[in-house]
């Protein structure tokens, strides 16, 4: 299994408007500079009044699939 780890800070009008307006993928920056592309829906679980804020590990396997996700 690969990981990267990525910083998010999404504000929860921009999370809301992410949600509502069907937009499937986040794209992010990993911390070793490489872009990833991960489904919102992935971070529901992550989601306060807030928004989403912190540094989270992205597992996936050797084909590049998401395997999970995981707030650090």
């Amino acid at each position: 299994m690969n990981a990267l780890i990525v910083d998010l800070a999404i504000a929860p009008q921009e999370y809301e408007k992410l949600y509502r307006q069907a937009i499937r993928d986040v794209y992010a920056r990993s911390r070793d500079g490489r872009r990833v592309r991960f489904p919102v829906s992935v971070l529901r679980q992550f989601v306060t009044r807030e928004g989403v804020h912190g540094s989270f590990r992205i597992v996936f396997d050797q084909n590049h699939k998401l395997q999970g996700i995981e707030r650090l």
